[in-house]
């Protein structure tokens, strides 16, 4: 039987190439050799301020693009609708240190862009224990795989952290202690930054968007950052990331062509930005034209994420009911 990956993603800011070369397309490749399943976490999203109206066609429209993007809707849940995990969550937070919890360094980070908000933005406490919650949506699948980065290795950390001690004070080795499954992600930047992660949340030239037509594309590559310097002499952030860019499409041997001209001193810059430019548009055209065809029927699309959402949610429930017995909860009966 093969082992079980799990993934989530908030529909927080439009999916642009960095989630995209960071994330997905791997869990595309993984869906093929393992259990996999992933979810939009859409009570992760009410962590940070949000807007309560597009909260629902976010979490639809992020379902919407992740089978565009080649994920099979069955094995994509929206995590609203299997409650267990908040349920979970609360008996860990039951489990886990208010120090754990301190030392959470994205605490830190998001409480100071909240803070950065203006004056009537407030730090939940959602915020706060919202890893015993990420924790809960590993857990509850007994997931034995997670794709991360090495900047999430903390939360996954917590994570074993929690299961470990479930197990002591059960006085049963119920959950298996989940490892981080490590492969090789390209560090998208910004192109009009090549020294902070692409991010939407900065603003729209730091990122391109995934569905974006083939003229937008190539125009923000056409604007990338590159240097002033020639080339051959060290390769500057800018650079660095037109080549991770051109890499991340799969063109491996015109990535090592041009890398070659560049340390000859051979490279042209404008050549460099036509050639990404086209290998992104070569890569995204078949994303876009997939995602035309599941906006044409969003509500037969709808239904097969209820559906998948639904037989997902019954292993949760399995779950949930062994861990309520052995922390001694009564139990209401699952059909």
């Amino acid at each position: 039987m093969p082992k079980t990956v799990l993934s989530c993603i908030q529909p927080t800011g439009k999916l642009h190439l960095g989630r995209y070369f960071g994330a997905i397309k791997n869990w595309v490749d993984l869906q093929h050799e393992y259990d996999a399943i992933y979810g939009v976490v859409n009570y992760h999203a009410m962590t940070m301020p949000y807007d309560i109206k597009k909260l629902i066609p976010a979490s639809w429209d992020l379902a919407f693009d992740l089978i565009a993007c080649g994920l099979d809707p069955e094995k994509i849940f929206i995590q609203s609708l299997i409650p267990e995990h908040t349920e979970l969550a609360w008996i860990f937070n039951t489990m886990t240190s208010y120090g754990e919890l301190s030392r959470m360094t994205q605490f830190k980070d998001k409480s100071a862009q909240v803070e950065d908000g203006g004056k009537n933005a407030f730090i939940s406490s959602a915020l706060y224990v919202y890893p015993v919650l990420q924790a809960a949506d590993i857990l509850i699948y007994r997931a034995q795989y997670v794709p991360v980065g090495k900047d999430q290795e903390q939360h996954l950390e917590l994570t074993r952290n929690i299961a470990q001690r479930f197990n002591h004070i059960t006085g049963k080795e119920f959950f298996q202690l989940p490892e981080p499954l490590f492969t090789e992600i390209p560090k998208v930047m910004s192109t009009a930054d090549p020294t902070r992660k692409m991010s939407a949340s900065l603003g729209d030239k730091h990122h391109i968007d995934l569905f974006a037509t083939p003229e937008r594309i190539r125009k923000q590559i056409k604007s990338a950052v590159t240097d002033t310097g020639s080339a051959g002499s060290e390769m500057s952030p800018g650079v660095e990331n037109l080549f991770s860019l051109l890499k991340a499409t799969g063109n491996q041997d015109t990535h090592q062509e041009l890398f070659d001209q560049y340390y000859q001193g051979q490279l042209q810059y404008g050549h460099l930005k036509q050639v990404v430019g086209d290998a992104l548009v070569e890569t995204t055209e078949p994303i876009r034209e997939r995602r035309a065809e599941i906006l044409s029927d969003k509500k037969a699309v709808k239904n097969q994420i209820k559906a998948s959402s639904a037989a997902i949610r019954v292993r949760a429930q399995e779950t949930l009911k062994e861990v309520k017995d052995l922390v001694g909860l009564l139990n209401v009966r699952y059909h």
